[in-house]
């Protein structure tokens, strides 16, 4: 599988709501995920770890909305746009939230993931 078409499968599986399922299909093992935040979770690395930060944000938010955009392809990296509609549980506070992922490939396996918000 090349990057377009895993960028498909993938982006294809964030749209139909199945965030684990494209997680376990396509992350590497030792995947490193960067957030554009201070923190613990501002760089996590391995699958364990991805998982860990992804189930904290979908504990701490409800969430309305989600719109998926892209893939948009450059070599062994692709783009998605994200526009996702929240509540934080904590204080009650509902906010719209644009955010792009960056994604680059190596072996048909996504090896890292970076967020820009």
């Amino acid at each position: 599988m090349n990057t377009r078409e895993l960028a498909q499968a993938f982006t294809d599986m964030l749209k139909a709501g199945q965030h684990e399922q494209a997680a376990a299909n396509f992350n590497h093992p030792d995947i490193l995920s960067v957030e554009a935040m201070e923190g613990p979770m501002a760089e996590v690395r391995g699958t364990e770890a991805v998982k860990a930060k992804s189930d904290w944000w979908y504990g701490a938010h409800e969430v309305h909305t989600t719109e998926t955009h892209g893939p948009y392809v450059n070599g062994d990296q692709f783009a998605l746009s994200f526009h996702i509609d929240v509540t934080v549980k904590e204080s009650g506070q509902r906010m719209a939230m644009d955010e792009v992922g960056l994604y680059t490939v190596r072996d048909g396996k996504i090896v890292e993931e970076r967020f820009f918000y």
